[in-house]
Order: structure tokens, then sequence, then C-alpha cells
């Protein structure tokens, strides 16, 4: 962007506006397979391990794909990619709506299709991340990625609800509009409009392929914020255990596992409008790694609970303190990374945050198999603190940093000392 006059809101850049409405209604989609998928899986096999074996069916693109996944963003149209993604992800999920009005819908079929939405989810978060300083000035960024996370929220609070509800008419019934509403966000990014942003220009090479690698491993302050995001979800990682929680431990409907769903989602909202509106001041290093600590307390409580009303506050709570993780993380990765690696660095983002939700939700369901959902969910609620701990003595920059605008990693080895410290 040109205009360097920082607006009251990000929403004074309508391509902003129209990114943040067809987000929603991506979110609102996913999160509606999510739900359908879960309890008809949990229905047809009545296994954690099977259920753990979405996170799995998600990984393998997410990894195989995140050298791919960079270089796509940092040399093509963000709003074409994006725009291909949700159609792809609309396609996938028609072959469950069609294959289960046809009655021929079984556990490979379910896990296929999951890794089909997981390869289109790949290359959209990576994108979605990078396109972001295109749509508002640099002194937005910060806002603009609240307000981005608060449109994840709302899909994450609407969507698990809407998916719960409606199963009961049948999980063809959700799959069917969870396919409308990806066409309907595919909309409002056509009628995005932006100027051009510098593009990688450089020979495609494998150097090039992995330099989102090397600038991650170069930066400590983004490489500790994203691994310790990583472990701790991964170490953490409940909601693909919701179903058994819902079911068996609370004694309530699919209705239950969608507020399950959903809770999360309501805390990181509130929080996520309150960063967007004030913005943080606090050194970022240090609530960083107390809202961490937050998580891991919010998941102990989750675990242990056997009400219903209790069960959402905790993650509710759980949500809030994330979503101050997910803030700090994205606006670090987009201001400390230059315009032409962003899409690179954001697909590395992308991949250990896959990692740790795939990984964990199938390191959940392999415990949980083992010993009981809970002490599976409980066991990595205190493991999160244990991570935290060796976390500030491994990155001491990060637990130091104050401000999203300290020297990057590119502008300390080219040894540019004007930047503000």
């Amino acid at each position: 962007m040109t205009d360097t006059t920082a607006p009251r809101s990000a929403f004074s850049y309508r391509a902003f506006t129209m990114f943040w409405i067809g987000r929603i209604v991506s979110i609102l989609s996913f999160q509606m397979l999510v739900v359908a998928i879960g309890w008809q899986l949990y229905t047809l096999t009545g296994s954690a391990l099977d259920l753990g074996f979405l996170g799995i069916a998600q990984f393998i693109p997410t990894v195989v794909l995140t050298p791919l996944v960079g270089h796509v963003a940092d040399r093509y149209d963000h709003r074409r990619v994006l725009l291909l993604c949700r159609v792809g992800e609309a396609s996938a999920a028609a072959i469950l709506a069609i294959g289960t009005v046809m009655g021929v819908v079984d556990p490979l079929i379910i896990y296929i299709v999951i890794a089909l939405v997981g390869a289109g989810r790949a290359f959209e978060i990576a994108t979605m991340v990078a396109i972001i300083p295109g749509l508002v000035p640099r002194p937005v960024v910060p806002s603009a990625t609240a307000w981005f996370a608060s449109s994840n929220q709302i899909g994450l609070i609407v969507g698990p609800i809407l998916g719960g509800v409606l199963y009961e008419l049948g999980p063809g019934t959700v799959y069917g509009l969870a396919v409308a509403f990806w066409f309907i966000g595919a909309s409002f990014i056509f009628l995005i409009h932006m100027e051009a942003v510098p593009r990688a220009s450089e020979p495609v090479s494998v150097q090039s392929l992995l330099g989102g690698f090397d600038f991650v491993w170069r930066d400590r302050v983004i490489l500790g914020t994203i691994s310790l995001d990583m472990c701790a979800v991964f170490l953490s990682a409940a909601p693909v255990l919701f179903p058994i929680f819902a079911r068996d431990i609370l004694e309530t409907g699919p209705w239950g596992l969608g507020l399950l769903r959903a809770a999360p989602g309501v805390g990181a909202f509130v929080m996520s409008i309150v960063l967007a509106r004030r913005p943080l001041t606090l050194p970022i290093g240090k609530v960083l790694f107390t809202v961490v600590g937050i998580f891991g307390v919010a998941i102990i409580v989750f675990a242990l609970s056997t009400h219903l009303i209790l069960s959402l506050l905790a993650l509710a709570v759980m949500g809030a303190a994330d979503v101050v993780s997910v803030v700090i993380r994205f606006a670090l990765v987009q201001l400390r990374t230059p315009a032409e690696m962003r899409g690179r660095v954001s697909a590395v983002n992308g991949m250990f945050t896959g990692t740790s939700n795939y990984l964990g939700d199938f390191r959940a369901g392999a415990v949980a198999a083992a010993i009981g959902a809970v002490p599976a969910v409980l066991i990595g609620g205190i493991c999160v603190f244990a991570v935290a701990g060796l976390w500030m003595f491994l990155f001491p920059q990060l637990w130091r940093t104050r401000t999203y605008d300290e020297l990057s990693a590119a502008e300390v080895l080219s040894g540019d000392k004007d930047k503000p410290s």
C-alpha cells in the first residue's frame, strides 16, 4: 500500500472488508464440515483412534505441499489463489454430500475428502496471511490482523452450532450447505480490488522453494513464536475428542458437540475485538508466555469437567488466550518479513500450525484410545507449562521482545541500524 496515513479502522478499506467477510463464510463452511464429519465418523466406527486419523489425513498434504504453497503465494495473484482454494474445498465437500445421499460414505471416503480440504486450506492459509499487508497500510496491519482473527472466530462460533443443529436433518444437509457457503465466500474474494504488491523474481530453485524455512531459522523471534505455538497446541489438542466428551462424558447430542466446537470461538472472538480496538502495548514477548500459561490451565479445567457449562467456560478462556498468541504470531510474521517472501514464510508458519493441529489430533486420538479421553487431554494441558518454561530458556530473544517493530533477522543481517528497536 502507498497510503501511509493510518485510518481509524481497517474497514476504511473496501478490499479488507470484502476479504474479512469472505473469510467468515469460508471458515464457517469448514467448521460445519468438521462437526458433521466428526460425528458421522464416530457413529460409524466408535473409535477414538479413527478420529485421530482425521488429523493425519490433513497433516500429510500440509507438510508435502508447504514448499509449493509458499512459492505460489509469493509469485501469483493472491485473489486467484484464494478463489481456486475455495472452489476446490467446495468440490471436496460436494463428494461427501453426494456420497451421503447415495448411502456410500465410509471412513476411507471421509479421510480422502478431509485430505483434499486440507490441501486447499494449506494454500489458503498462507495466502490469507500474506495478503493482509496488501490490503491496508503497514501501521494498520496489527489491527487488521486482529480483525482477521475475529473473522475466524465468528466462523468458529456459528459454523459448529449450525452444523450440530442441522445434523439432525442428516449429514448430507450440512455438507450441501457447506458447499454453498464456500462458493459464496469465493464471490467476496472476487470483489477484492487491491494494488499490486512485490513478487518474488528469482529463478525457481530448491533454494527459492525452501527460502521460507531459511528465513524463519535465522529469525529467532519468529522461530520461537511459531514453534512455541506448535508444541503447545500439539500437546493440548482436544477438539478431535469433542465427540467423545459430548456423547460419553457430558451426555449430549450433536448440538452439544456444536457448542463445544463453538465455545473457543466465543472467547477468541471477544478477545480479538478487544485487540482490534486496543492493540497490545505491553511487552509482547511476556504477554505471549503469559497467555500460553492461561491456555494450559483452561485445558486442564476442561479435561476434569463433567458439567457442560464449566466445559464451555474453560474452552472460551482457552480460545481467548489462543487468539492473543495468534495475533502476535501473525503480526510478527507480516511485519518482520520482506513483502516478496511473505508467502513462503507464511507457508512455513502454516505448516507449523497445521502440524500442531493435525498431529495433535492424532496424538490425542491415539492416547485416548490407550488410556481414555480425559487423561489424554489432562496430560497435554500439564505439558504446556513444561514447554513454556523450556522455550523461555531456548529463545530468550522472544521473552525480551517488546514491540512488533524491533529489528528483524533480515535487517540485523544487513546491518541496518536505523530501524526502531
